[in-house]
C-alpha cells in the first residue's frame, strides 16, 4: 500500500519531557475508513502519542504521516476532526452559535454552516437544545456537542478521546452508530476508550499500548471468531503437536500437566478436530473452547497494574 494508503502511520515516534520518557517508539498503520482502537493503562502515553500526532507538541524522534501528508501540514488538519477527553466549551454560547463560531473557524461559507449545523444537532440528539446555552448542559450533552463540532468540518480523520464518557447507554448506542456511519463514509476513526465493551462492539483493530510503546496489534473480527482451546489427550507423541499446526496455531504444551494450548481460526474446526483425534487413536480427556474478551486480552498483553 501507498504511503497515502493510510489514514495514520506512525514510525518510531518518541517524546522526552526533560529525562522522562512519555513515549519510547510508537509504531502504528491506520487504514482510511478503519476504526483503531488505542488502549492502555493510565500513563502508557496515550494523550502524549494523540497530541504528536495531532502537532499539539512535537515529537523528540521518529516521523508521521496523516492522510498521507507530514504531521503539522495546514491543508491536512483542515480534514481531521478532534474530541478531547477534558473540554471547556464556551458556556455562555448557545449550541447552534457554538457550532457557527466552530464553522467560521474552519472558514466554512454561512450557507453551509446554516446547512451542516441543523443535521449535526439531529445527528447527536440535540435539535432540541440549539437554542440552549451550554452551560445548562449535563456532562453527557456537552459530549454530544462535542462530537457534533469534532464532525463540522466532514472530517476524513478523527480522534475521539474516551468519546462515551458520562453518557448513559443510549447515549452511547448513539455514539456508536455515527462511528459506524463515519466507517461507511470511508472516515478513519482513532478511538481512546476506557470502556473495553464499547471498543469491542466498534473497532476494526486496536492496539495495545505500554509505556509509550505498542506491544501488539490484533484484528477484533479475528479475535471475534477464533477460538482459543485445551485438549489433553493420553499418551501424547512429539509428533502431535506438528499435526495440531494443521488446524491452528500458537500450539504448546504444559509440561506440567500434559495439556496442550492453541487457537482455532473458526469454531467450526472444533468438530473436526474433535474427531481427527479420535481417529489417531487418541483417548480425549479434556476438549475445552476457551473464547476470550478484549478485557481479559488486554490484561495478558498489557498487565493489570496501572501506569499512575
Amino acid at each position: 500500500m501507498t504511503k497515502g494508503g493510510f489514514a495514520i502511520e506512525a514510525v518510531g515516534l518518541c517524546k522526552q519531557f526533560g529525562e522522562k520518557t512519555a513515549v519510547a517508539n510508537l509504531t502504528l498503520q491506520v487504514k482510511r475508513g478503519e476504526i483503531f482502537g488505542f488502549l492502555g493503562p493510565n500513563g502508557a502515553g496515550k494523550t502524549t502519542s494523540v497530541k504528536m500526532l495531532l502537532g499539539l507538541i512535537r515529537p523528540t524522534a521518529g516521523s508521521a504521516t496523516l492522510l498521507g501528508q507530514p504531521l503539522g501540514d495546514r491543508a491536512t488538519r483542515a480534514k481531521i476532526g478532534f474530541l478531547p477527553e477534558h473540554f471547556r466549551f464556551h458556556e455562555w454560547l448557545k449550541a447552534a452559535e457554538f457550532l457557527d463560531l466552530h464553522g467560521r473557524l474552519h472558514q466554512m461559507p454561512k450557507q453551509v454552516r446554516r446547512q451542516t449545523i441543523p443535521e449535526l444537532l439531529a445527528l447527536v440528539g440535540l435539535q432540541e437544545r440549539a437554542q440552549t446555552p451550554l452551560r445548562a448542559f449535563s456532562k453527557g450533552m456537552l459530549q454530544r456537542i462535542g462530537l457534533a463540532q469534532a464532525l463540522l468540518n466532514n472530517p476524513k480523520l478523527v480522534f475521539l478521546d474516551e468519546p462515551t464518557s458520562g453518557l448513559d447507554p443510549l447515549g452511547r448506542r448513539l455514539v456508536r452508530d455515527i462511528i459506524n456511519q463515519l466507517r461507511q463514509q470511508g472516515t478513519a476513526v482513532f478511538l481512546n476508550s476506557h470502556l473495553l465493551s464499547e471498543v469491542e462492539q466498534t473497532c476494526d483493530r486496536v492496539a495495545f499500548i505500554r509505556q509509550g510503546q505498542v506491544l501488539q496489534t490484533v484484528s477484533l473480527h479475528e479475535m471475534s471468531t477464533a477460538v482459543p482451546l485445551v485438549v489433553r489427550v493420553g499418551q501424547p507423541t512429539p509428533a502431535l503437536l506438528a499435526e495440531l499446526a494443521r488446524f491452528g496455531r500458537d500450539v504448546q504444551m504444559a509440561k506440567a500437566n500434559g495439556r496442550i494450548y492453541l487457537t482455532l481460526p473458526h469454531e467450526d474446526v472444533l468438530p473436526q478436530l474433535a474427531s481427527w483425534l479420535v481417529a489417531q487413536g487418541y483417548t480425549l480427556y479434556e476438549f475445552t473452547p476457551q473464547p476470550v474478551t478484549l478485557e481479559e486480552r488486554f490484561l495478558q498483553i498489557v498487565g493489570d497494574q496501572s501506569e499512575g
